[in-house]
């Protein structure tokens, strides 16, 4: 009886420098979050009648864009039985980070990390765990050493935390507020 040869197991080492990165970027972001005195005001709300629309509506178009990372993603992985093409996956990602940008500067500069409601202060973690997840997928994804669920993973984070924060703003002011631009 002959031995099957196993795959040589792949440990966590080459993800503690993505991992310890994204780590240090959300405790950063909540840190200065904290700290920083906000300044009250919006910057750059362009095209919006206000901080709040601009905000909701961008967030609104990263959760789509999400939605389509997930499928495209699903569908890079074979999972879908159809092809789509990787350019789709990278682009839609490339977009829904550049639409969190704006808001994150927003939140962070104007408003900083608040804990006085639990809805806000939920929205606050999320978003600096966003950015950690997203710092820690980037910096994985070309790591060919790393073990094969990484990536999957730290996507699917990703997007669980996006939406948490969809929720937790978009969602909100849509049922709350209403539709405004």
């Amino acid at each position: 009886m002959t031995a099957i040869p196993q795959r040589p197991a792949r440990g966590l080492t080459p993800l503690l420098v993505p991992l310890l990165a994204g780590g240090l970027l959300m405790i950063a972001l909540g840190v200065y979050g904290r700290a920083h005195t906000p300044t009250g005001f919006a910057v750059g709300v362009a095209g919006f009648s206000g901080a709040l629309p601009m905000k909701v509506w961008l967030t609104t178009g990263a959760f789509v864009l999400a939605i389509v990372q997930v499928i495209s993603a699903l569908s890079l992985w074979g999972r879908l039985g159809v092809a789509i093409p990787p350019a789709v996956h990278r682009w839609s990602g490339r977009a829904a980070f550049l639409l969190t940008i704006p808001v994150a500067f927003h939140c962070l500069y104007a408003l900083g990390l608040q804990y006085d409601v639990p809805r806000v202060l939920a929205h606050s973690l999320l978003g600096c765990f966003f950015y950690g997840v997203f710092t820690a997928k980037m910096l994985a994804l070309p790591r060919r050493d790393a073990p094969g669920w990484t990536l999957p993973v730290l996507g699917g984070l990703a997007f669980t935390v996006l939406v948490g924060l969809w929720l937790t703003s978009s969602f909100w002011f849509f049922t709350a507020v209403g539709i405004k631009v």
